[in-house]
């Protein structure tokens, strides 16, 4: 017997207090600190992270101290990139990047990623070797919007029809980064719209989670994404079709965020996209990354 991909026996090892937050993706660990835990209870919130692909601490109260002490139990941290307003994280905490719509006394953004929508996308996917976990802490939220979606990569790939499977099993997509999750131009790359033509970096479209070997999904981000050996209007149909079944609602959990919530997401193992929200509303969050232990590998 497995559930959600496990072993029953390697799932009676986990002992946690859980809660599925939906039928695909996602669980909420209950009455957890974060900050006061010991190796066993952090071997199952592994063992919970690889089943779930996502996990929800709520009412944590993270100094930035603690939050990369977390953080870095997973393996080591990407320092933060540049931010809108030039800096790079937050002072004397490189690790942590600030996704916030908030403006300084002298009207410049405290942060990155302001009000607007954050299409589906896998974080910096056009690496050669993207990041394994992605980690959000809420310290300021809107009343509404700006709600953040997960999505199952594997329950993504179960749903493909099977014709279509053995159809992408050896097709690699070349992710481009062009553009951030916003839609902005990044800083130093060329602007191009040509996905022939654009920079990016191959990866196998479906790839085998790197601990619990399951087939996923892996597509990174929809825009200027090209299916390499195939000619434009090939690649275009069939990215379109893999995006229409990745994106269906029954793969998804949407959380509304609270203050103090803790989300953290297996970047092989899920995509993930934000809700846009009033820009009048504050909103200010800390995240960290992992770095990824090895590429992205294809499943054999």
């Amino acid at each position: 017997m497995t559930v959600h991909g496990l072993r029953e026996e390697e799932w009676e090892m986990a002992k946690l207090n859980l809660n599925p937050l939906s039928d695909s993706v996602g669980a909420e660990i209950l009455d957890f600190d974060i900050t006061n835990f010991d190796a066993v209870k952090f071997k199952d919130i592994k063992i919970a992270l690889d089943t779930y692909g996502g996990l929800l601490f709520r009412n944590q109260e993270l100094s930035p101290e603690s939050l990369v002490t977390f953080s870095k139990m997973f393996g080591d941290l990407d320092h933060a990139p540049q931010m809108e307003n030039g800096k790079t994280a937050v002072d004397g905490f490189p690790e942590i990047y600030i996704v916030s719509n908030i403006l300084d006394d002298n009207d410049k953004p405290i942060g990155s990623l302001g009000a607007g929508e954050a299409v589906w996308h896998t974080d910096m996917s056009y690496l050669p070797n993207p990041p394994d976990f992605s980690m959000l802490y809420a310290i300021e939220v809107p009343l509404e919007g700006g709600n953040t979606s997960l999505c199952g990569m594997a329950a993504a790939y179960d749903a493909l029809p099977e014709k279509l499977r053995d159809s992408i099993k050896k097709r690699v997509i070349k992710h481009d980064g062009t553009y951030n999750s916003g839609g902005f131009l990044r800083k130093g790359i060329r602007e191009d719209n040509d996905p022939m033509t654009c920079e990016g970096q191959p990866h196998p479209i479906v790839c085998a989670h790197p601990r619990n070997g399951r087939p996923v999904l892996y597509l990174g981000r929809r825009k200027n994404a090209y299916i390499v050996g195939l000619d434009r209007e090939a690649s275009e149909t069939l990215l379109d079709t893999l995006w229409e079944f990745a994106a269906l609602a029954s793969n998804s959990y949407t959380h509304k965020w609270r203050v103090g919530d803790l989300l953290l997401w297996d970047n092989r193992a899920t995509m993930h996209r934000r809700d846009p929200f009033d820009s009048s509303a504050r909103r200010l969050m800390q995240r960290t990354q992992i770095k990824g232990a090895a590429p992205p590998a294809s499943f054999q």
